[in-house]
């Protein structure tokens, strides 16, 4: 009997804790620094394909109220392409001379991205108010605005609740869903699903991993499977977050 109660107990106190809910909030500090990690994955067949890695460093340089102000720089760029039967191949760590004719053509065009500073504004609820890139760089800023991927919903959530965001990009509108999958004392682990529409068409599936205390989606992973101009194109996004 007394095991029973004891199993009774640890079975009624999951179930409470599965139900508790979670009001998600970037909680930055001013002067915290952060690592972050992002790849992407294009594969049209035997169309394209493309393997693109980028690190960066971000720094909180302004928290007032809700708001916050961020400042970022990519510290190293990685590229593997194959377009029409041709590779290319980049990698910012390496000099000039270590790469081939058409990495060196990639490193005049990829530095750039390197030495820019980007300035992001948002609020704790992850809507981005204002993005400025030092000096101008073509495709900085659009890429800037992928690390903000998911929009908090204003009330707090439990497991199995959903919100939406919308987002869109050069000619494409992504529609997402957020479902919670799971609450537990450090982490709430999300699903993501949804539509794209726009010059391409299909479906969006994933999984994000946010940290409770700080409100920092420390893992993501979206897959994008689409048509566009009839030809079937899957993209992988995957990020992630460490505080340094």
């Amino acid at each position: 009997m007394k095991k029973l109660l004891v199993l009774f107990l640890v079975v009624s106190s999951t179930i409470t804790f599965s139900q508790e809910s979670v009001l998600l909030r970037l909680n930055y500090k001013k002067g915290e620094v952060y690592t972050g990690k992002m790849s992407m994955n294009q594969d049209m067949g035997s169309i394209m394909s493309m393997a693109m890695n980028v690190d960066l460093n971000m720094d909180i340089t302004e928290v007032s109220g809700d708001n916050f102000t961020s400042q970022m720089k990519f510290t190293k760029l990685t590229m593997n392409m194959l377009q029409g039967g041709v590779s290319m191949s980049f990698d910012s760590s390496k000099s000039a001379d270590e790469l081939d004719e058409t990495g060196k053509m990639m490193k005049a065009q990829m530095d750039p991205m390197l030495k820019a500073t980007i300035v992001l504004e948002g609020n704790n609820l992850g809507e981005v108010n204002n993005v400025s890139v030092t000096p101008s760089v073509p495709g900085v800023e659009d890429m800037a605005k992928q690390y903000s991927s998911v929009v908090y919903p204003k009330e707090a959530v439990k497991v199995g609740e959903t919100w939406t965001m919308s987002q869109e990009q050069k000619g494409m509108k992504m529609d997402y869903t957020y479902t919670v999958k799971s609450i537990s004392k450090d982490i709430v682990v999300l699903d993501v699903s949804g539509d794209v529409s726009g010059m391409g068409a299909g479906k969006i599936t994933g999984e994000m991993t946010i940290d409770v205390k700080s409100g920092v989606p420390t893992k993501s992973k979206i897959d994008m499977k689409m048509s566009v101009q009839g030809q079937e194109m899957l993209t992988t996004v995957s990020m992630s977050f460490t505080k340094s």
